[in-house]
């Protein structure tokens, strides 16, 4: 979603928040960058103001995350990634070799989209679901048929948190999944 510095003006006044030049700076640069970990974020906001101080920026995002603009997602065994689609019933796909990072639609209308055998008494609103693969750059860079389908490559690396585009040298582990007898 392209938002506009008037809009994030208005998004911060509706928040109750001020519209400082960080935060406008850090709204900025999460609309150019999209799951951005605190690094890149940090380095886009100094190209944009000159020098601001690495704890002001962590101060915004997680003023941000407090008041719904932003959402913190940490995949298994990544740093905290922000983004500024919020409010609607989204995962993500994350690569296991270069850790790219891209938004999924959810299949469920309605939250939490997936319904756990035992809730423990919990009101449950939300389930976090994060799908992993690898993508179709990485298929291509080691060799791997890629499924049947358009791909839009350039989105999926576009959003690649790792610094400097480097790759892991060796895909993730997947997390254990553990499965309960019914």
């Amino acid at each position: 979603m392209k938002r506009s510095r008037e809009a994030f003006v208005a998004a911060l006044r509706s928040a109750g928040l001020r519209a400082t030049a960080t935060r406008l700076a850090v709204l900025a640069a999460l609309r150019r960058q999209p799951h951005a970990g605190t690094d890149t974020v940090i380095r886009h906001v100094r190209t944009e103001l000159g020098t601001v101080s690495t704890q002001a920026v962590y101060n915004v995002l997680a003023a941000l995350v407090e008041v719904g603009l932003v959402r913190r997602i940490q995949p298994a065994g990544s740093v905290a990634l922000y983004e500024l689609r919020v409010g609607d019933n989204h995962h993500h796909v994350v690569c296991r070799k270069c850790r790219a990072v891209a938004d999924v639609d959810c299949a469920a209308i309605t939250r939490p989209c997936l319904t756990p055998s035992e809730a423990y008494g919990y009101l449950l609103d939300e389930a976090e679901v994060t799908y992993w693969g690898v993508c179709p750059a990485c298929q291509a860079e080691s060799g791997l048929i890629r499924p049947p389908g358009p791909v839009d490559e350039a989105a999926i690396h576009r959003n690649n948190p790792i610094e400097g585009g480097r790759t892991w040298p060796t895909p993730l582990p997947r997390p254990p999944v553990r499965v309960s007898p019914c």
